[in-house]
């Protein structure tokens, strides 16, 4: 189901930070952070519809590595909706993006909403970033801020949202206005975005799924969970864990102060065992 977290425009010398968590079936087949050799993008990708859930573009020319300084994201919408066969991978927005020449709100106002089942998608470059979703939200630039998203409105306050906002706030952007060396609060946000602390009850989206299922998807971080359906608690604590948090990322853009070379983009992944 994802969260992403995004620092927008405030550091002079990352204009960007984005941390992301990517929740997925546990058995969907995944290929890990690498360079694509069939389009210019950097990224890890879904193996069975071929998209990719978080991702730069970077072009290889012999030795060296070519980027442009674009970057995206996208997340399910959970609502109830069941995605249907005959609709086109989510995961293909944000490939389509990195390697479209068009401005990040001219593509979001292009996308074919109704070809796909429910998403939020994140997408940007050094100066523009634009959310975008096809359950009523029209593309919208984000002002500089802390923005967090999940699987409901980009404005709606889930617990999850809220704490991953609240930690970010409290112990990762102190530390990135003393030192935006990426070592130096690296470790920090990883733990962060480990927070495995569940919802209480009455607080808790109503997103049309049961209610221990539901919970069992209110933390940052997401231990396991059996999607299936859940009757008890003892059936839970016993059931075998189909879903979870799969990968867990950093991505930056940096400015490169040595002769005004640009902006550099970077990602960071960690692959998570259950």
């Amino acid at each position: 189901m994802c969260i992403v977290a995004i620092a927008w425009q405030l550091f002079d010398e990352l204009p960007l930070v984005l941390l992301s968590n990517r929740d997925e079936f546990l058995q969907r087949p995944t290929e890990p952070l690498h360079q694509w050799e069939d389009k210019p993008i950097f990224a890890g990708r879904d193996a069975q519809s071929g998209g990719t859930w978080l991702g730069i573009h970077q072009e290889q020319h012999a030795e060296f590595y070519k980027q442009n300084g674009r970057w995206a994201a996208v997340l399910n919408f959970r609502d109830g909706v069941q995605a249907s066969n005959d609709e086109r991978s989510r995961g293909e927005l944000v490939a389509g993006f990195l390697t479209s020449c068009l401005s990040p709100m001219e593509f979001a106002r292009k996308i074919s909403l109704q070809e796909y089942a429910g998403f939020n998608l994140i997408i940007g470059d050094s100066k523009q970033a634009v959310v975008v979703n096809n359950r009523g939200h029209a593309p919208t630039s984000l002002y500089g801020g802390l923005h967090v998203f999940s699987n409901g409105q980009p404005e709606e306050g889930w617990f999850k949202t809220e704490r991953l906002r609240g930690r970010l706030r409290q112990e990762i952007l102190p530390l990135i206005s003393e030192n935006s060396d990426f070592e130096y609060w690296q470790d920090a946000a990883f733990k962060v975005l480990s927070d495995n602390t569940q919802a209480p009850e009455e607080e808790l989206p109503d997103t049309g799924i049961d209610i221990k299922i539901e919970q069992a998807l209110s933390s940052i971080y997401i231990e396991g969970a059996n999607l299936t359906g859940i009757a008890s608690k003892e059936a839970a604590n016993n059931a075998v864990p189909s879903y979870g948090t799969r990968t867990q990322s950093i991505l930056t853009l940096r400015r490169n102060t040595i002769k005004d070379s640009g902006i550099q983009a970077e990602i960071v992944s960690r692959e998570c065992s259950h």
